[in-house]
């Protein structure tokens, strides 16, 4: 499957809105650092809500263990114990 060029464009400008975030608690916001970690946690829970998506069958067939694996670059088996399972 082709890589979304809008998706990576997207991605890309999220990337930069973290890195100007977590520039500016660096630079001595110690109050700014619990935002930066709330943060993270939210990213975690839409990372799972996103893989649980691509399992769902679209149009016929939805993504496997081992795909999602691949493109994490870890084992079916990993990906599997990492998103599987809601955590409670």
């Amino acid at each position: 499957m082709p890589a979304l060029t809008e998706t990576d464009k997207y991605g890309n400008f999220v990337r930069r809105i973290m890195r100007a975030y977590s520039r500016r608690v660096a630079d001595l916001d110690i109050e700014g650092l619990k935002g930066l970690v709330e943060l993270r946690k939210e990213l975690d829970a839409h990372i799972e809500d996103a893989v649980k998506q691509l399992q769902k069958p679209k149009q016929g067939n939805g993504y496997s263990w081992a795909d999602i694996g691949r493109v994490l670059g870890v084992s079916r088996q990993a990906a599997q114990q990492r998103y599987g399972q809601r955590k409670p």
